[in-house]
């Protein structure tokens, strides 16, 4: 039996946040591991995949990391279709990416279709010392909007794993978002628009 025929489902998941939080990152410390200390900026979406076994059960993670800046968010809208899984995140050095969460969950609830979509909030960048924002004030905010919470160094990979394996047993544990015989190999996991593919400015 191949790898490919093991897989029982393909998940889709977002990272979402303001422009510098960390989120190809994060991205590319998980799929490659792999850290870029002058990453480039996202611009539109860029998209990679991974294996993951959970339990002994083979998932295919499709993962699209949004551009944060204002003037790409027409163009990325429509990427939030059909996701499972969005992974919100904020800089902990810089309050103003704290502040803004209340916006993104906004682009969540108008662009996204799945209603239960499993959703986690990560505060990166806790290896730096010049901390702005609290570990207690990221739990409150979770727990007031119901998300999962750790916080992370895509640096060091300090909890980069554990963000994933969390959201992905959540999506498992929670009715209706996957679907045990969505995968078929060589189907691909893009929305079909061609724009699957890394864009990046420096």
């Amino acid at each position: 039996m191949s790898d490919s025929d093991s897989i029982v489902a393909a998940l889709k998941l977002l990272i979402i946040g303001e422009s510098g939080v960390g989120k190809s990152s994060l991205m590319l410390r998980f799929t490659d591991d792999q850290f870029e200390e002058s990453q480039c900026t996202t611009i539109g979406v860029d998209f990679r995949t991974k294996v993951m076994d959970i339990d002994d059960v083979k998932f295919k993670l499709a993962i699209w990391d949004t551009a944060g800046q204002e003037r790409f968010r027409t163009l990325t809208s429509s990427f939030y279709r059909d996701a499972v899984g969005a992974i919100l995140m904020y800089d902990v050095t810089n309050r103003t990416t704290f502040d803004k969460l209340d916006m993104w969950l906004d682009e969540l609830e108008i662009n996204g279709n799945k209603p239960n979509m499993a959703k986690m909030l990560v505060g990166n960048k806790i290896d730096r010392v010049d901390r702005q924002v609290a570990r207690e004030e990221g739990l409150a905010f979770a727990r007031k909007h119901r998300m999962l919470f750790v916080e992370s160094s895509a640096k060091t990979s300090e909890n980069v794993m554990n963000v994933f394996e969390e959201i992905v047993r959540k999506i498992v544990e929670t009715d209706n978002l996957w679907d045990r015989n969505s995968y078929r190999p060589g189907v691909s996991l893009s929305d079909g628009s061609g724009a699957a593919g890394s864009y990046c400015s420096c």
